[in-house]
């Protein structure tokens, strides 16, 4: 069930959202609050696991990391173990960014960063490929970055719980 926000709470976390380093005493400023309320307010949000880790959003450009695959992968089996499996095996590849389960005709979708694409054809002939467990791969290679944001929709989200 999730967790109810009230309107404080909303205010909270999309400034969270927008910018985990600032500091108690600015967002309660913000949102109208004591800094104490605040701080407790935040320490629930956490607790909850709503806020689940504030990180440093690093710029993928700036590293060199020019290219983005998303790769379909079927398994050759899709017995409980094969996939047990197979998310253990890319759980240990830094390269591998977000993997989901699908819906449809494929098992998997992964999102893949790297240097270039000599590398990521290194990585998908070595490692994805080379997989006894993968029967088929799709390269899905990205061209333009058009929208790429961290921040969930929370407008709409909250406005239906209220």
């Amino acid at each position: 069930m999730p967790l109810e926000l009230d309107r404080y709470d909303q205010a909270i976390v999309k400034l969270i959202q927008a910018d985990a380093t600032l500091s108690t005493a600015v967002i309660a400023e913000r949102v109208n609050l004591s800094q104490s309320p605040c701080w407790r307010r935040i320490n629930r949000l956490e607790q909850s696991g709503l806020i689940k880790a504030r990180v440093a959003l690093l710029d993928r450009d700036a590293l060199g990391l020019d290219v983005v695959v998303f790769a379909t992968v079927n398994l050759t089996s899709t017995g409980r173990q094969n996939l047990i499996a197979f998310e253990r095996e890319i759980s240990g590849h830094e390269e591998i960014v977000e993997c989901y389960t699908m819906a449809g005709i494929w098992d998997y979708m992964l999102k893949i960063v790297t240097r270039d694409i000599r590398h990521y054809e290194h990585f998908m002939r070595n490692t994805l490929a080379a997989s006894p467990l993968v029967r088929e791969l799709h390269s899905h290679m990205a061209v333009t970055e058009i929208k790429n944001v961290t921040a969930l929709p929370l407008g709409d989200h909250l406005a239906s719980h209220q």
